[in-house]
């Protein structure tokens, strides 16, 4: 569980919110704690500065005799009052007993104080170890400044005044955590709900079973490009594997055929059945032909397989294209005569190529194959050899049923038949091989009308 895309996914999502709530709330609450230390600061002040005009009203009406009580005044206003006098024997209240604590002048600026200013300023009383916030106001009598009464209070009360703003904020916190984290994994699963549904599908795909179900994710995203072509994958595979099955039926019935007439002439000729000349000959002759026709069998196979590797190798020569498009031709002339096709050719030109025409042969032989395979008796095939605008042309048509549109591409796969039977290899072949001479095979046809086969080659000697 610990190791799925499910749980690793959203775990590092949240880890991510977490973090970034963490930095941010770090940052917020710094930026905060130090927005609000100034503005507490400023609000400090303006209080100090409101109980020390009070206070140095109260100092003032009792210059002369008793000062006041310093503890009820610190008691009612909340804050730490003190007094920093001008210079021995300048005091507002002589006398050897004072009810306040008294500082040293240079526990601030007086030179201020003495010009009749107020002072804000933080001190550390002496003897003390609190830091403190003061403001200082002189105290005068007319014109004449006897000394500063001071409001203080501990720095640390700025704390309080913002921590409360941080416990507000970390329920938010918290909130933002948990509503970041339902969010992450709910996005989460919509992410990985089709990734493993991708996966169960590519274990099945790997175990051989071809037909899944692959779901349609919608958008444009990577997900659903995945889903796409894994479908497509699918759907090749599962028909290459038809194909291959279809071609392992095939092949076992083309090979099976003419080993089953083979086998059954040799017997006949060892067993002595077929004593006469003629009977013998006769059993040779089928034997040769068959034999001929698993050479071509196992020839097509090992043909495909080499273009499929790009282990074909090609001969280069000086061809009479008129002579091999003749050798061709006459080959299926019994069977054109057999069957009552009208089987003609037509040549308008004579070119000479470097090439393999052996090769060649093979390309022309198979779209002939092909043709005399779908033309019915008494159809037309016809073999055409020309040259136009720098390419030598040699087509052949027939009188067949046509290819419809969704076939036409299909038709060229290896081991696919239209009607199940053959191996379905001469048109692959065909192609390969025509790609591989530096042509191509062109396909004109239409349903009910016939087919034509074009091998299209360069009139130019290949380098």
């Amino acid at each position: 569980m610990f190791r799925s895309l499910r749980f690793r996914l959203p775990a590092l999502l949240l880890a991510a919110i977490v973090l970034a709530g963490l930095v941010s709330t770090a940052i917020a609450v710094s930026v905060s704690k130090r927005y609000a230390q100034t503005t507490l600061r400023k609000e400090a002040f303006r209080q100090l500065g409101r109980e020390a005009q009070g206070i140095n009203q109260i100092y003032t009406k009792h210059a002369g005799g008793k000062p006041p009580d310093s503890q009820e005044l610190e008691s009612a206003s909340g804050d730490q009052i003190y007094y920093v006098r001008r210079a021995k024997g300048i005091d507002l209240f002589p006398g050897p007993t004072r009810a306040f604590t008294v500082l040293p002048r240079s526990i601030l600026d007086f030179r201020r104080i003495l010009a009749g200013d107020s002072v804000q300023f933080e001190f550390t009383p002496p003897g003390a170890k609190t830091r403190l916030l003061g403001f200082a106001k002189p105290v005068k009598l007319g014109p004449q400044v006897f000394g500063a009464v001071i409001l203080a209070r501990p720095t640390t009360r700025l704390n309080q005044g913002w921590l409360p703003f941080v416990w507000r904020l970390l329920p938010a916190f918290f909130a933002g955590i948990l509503i970041a984290g339902a969010l992450g994994w709910y996005l989460s699963r919509r992410i990985t709900k089709p990734v493993l549904v991708l996966s169960d599908a590519a274990d099945k795909v790997a175990s051989g079973r071809y037909d899944v179900a692959v779901p349609r994710v919608s958008g444009h995203d990577e997900i659903s490009h995945l889903s796409e072509r894994f479908r497509e994958m699918a759907a090749e595979l599962q028909a290459a594997d038809a194909l291959e099955r279809n071609f392992l039926m095939t092949v076992s019935h083309e090979l099976r055929t003419p080993l089953t007439a083979i086998r059954g002439h040799v017997e006949a000729l060892l067993e002595g059945v077929v004593e006469d000349e003629e009977a013998r000959s006769y059993s040779l002759e089928v034997i040769r032909l068959e034999a001929e026709r698993l050479e071509r069998l196992v020839g097509d196979v090992l043909d495909l397989a080499k273009l499929d590797t790009h282990r074909f190798s090609l001969l280069r020569e000086e061809v009479d294209l008129e002579r091999l498009v003749d050798r061709a031709y006459s080959a299926f002339g019994e069977e054109a005569r057999r069957r009552g096709i009208d089987y003609s050719r037509s040549i308008t030109a004579t070119p000479v190529l470097e090439t393999d025409g052996d090769r060649v042969l093979q390309v022309i032989s198979n779209l002939l194959a092909n043709a005399f395979r779908w033309t019915p008796d008494g159809g037309r095939v016809g073999l055409a050899l020309s040259q136009v605008d720098g390419t030598i042309r040699i087509a052949v048509d027939d009188s067949g049923p046509g290819i419809p549109l969704d076939e036409r591409e299909r038709i060229f796969r290896p081991f696919w038949s239209r009607d199940g039977h053959g191996t379905g290899l001469g048109l692959a072949i065909a192609r390969e091989l025509a790609g591989a001479l530096g042509g191509e095979i062109e396909l004109r046809t239409e349903a009910g009308k016939g087919s034509r086969f074009e091998l299209v080659l360069p009139a130019m000697k290949s380098d």
